[in-house]
């Protein structure tokens, strides 16, 4: 229980409305009733949430050390490292183009790339060319700018701008290896390495997808030195 001068503060739970008269009463409710973290005592909405408290620097070290030259800085996961590379801060010089462009010519048996979203060549297949988009004060629709292609609102032109530059709109040229019962498509390689770190469909399991993953970003390595 929370204890403040002069008052006793029962714990509680919001999901299903619950009070308890005491600490370990509620973490014991925790622990049977929700996805819950034991050593931090607390409870999440759901379990892919949980993951991804349990996947953060919380309770993981930052194991993944960045490749890129001059760069060195750890991170909890290869989606978080992928994430680095794709903001374009990196000071190897990857950006989020250049991370497409050679996954797409590593994944020749299209494991995680969609071959209806590439461009045929000479050379196999390329990455879409992205065209850049930016706003002007013209996006004022009297309370707030929008995006003319998805109608979000923003508080302001910077934060527009980059909902722009962001993979939002892109071409979701990856796909989840699971056919059969997931199908999920990203437009960009940290969202789909963060869907598959999840486990919400079980792509993990499936033989050859870690290794070929491994695989895959390793050859991106070349691309960082």
């Amino acid at each position: 229980m929370y204890v403040v001068p002069n008052f006793i503060v029962p714990m509680f739970c919001v999901l299903p409305p619950q009070v308890f008269d005491n600490e370990l009463d509620c973490h014991e409710h925790g622990q049977q009733s929700h996805p819950y973290c034991i050593p931090c005592r607390r409870a999440f909405l759901s379990k892919s949430n949980l993951v991804a408290h349990l996947n953060s620097s919380v309770h993981k070290s930052k194991d993944f050390v960045c490749p890129g030259k001059d760069c060195g800085r750890g991170f909890v996961s290869k989606s978080a490292l992928l994430l680095h590379f794709e903001g374009g801060k990196c000071p190897s010089g990857i950006t989020r183009e250049k991370l497409n462009q050679k996954i797409v010519q590593l994944d020749r048996n299209n494991l995680i790339t969609n071959p209806a979203r590439l461009i045929a060549g000479p050379r196999g297949y390329e990455s879409p060319r992205v065209t850049e988009t930016w706003a002007t004060e013209r996006s004022w629709n009297g309370s707030a700018y929008e995006c003319v292609l998805c109608h979000r609102q923003y508080r302001t032109l910077h934060s527009l701008n980059a909902h722009l530059k962001s993979p939002r709109h892109q071409d979701k040229i990856y796909r989840c290896p699971n056919r059969t019962s997931c199908g999920s498509e990203f437009s960009a390689l940290s969202s789909l390495t963060q869907h598959i770190e999840s486990e919400k469909c079980g792509v993990i399991r499936f033989g050859g997808v870690q290794s070929a993953m491994d695989s895959l970003l390793g050859g991106m390595r070349r691309l960082t030195v």
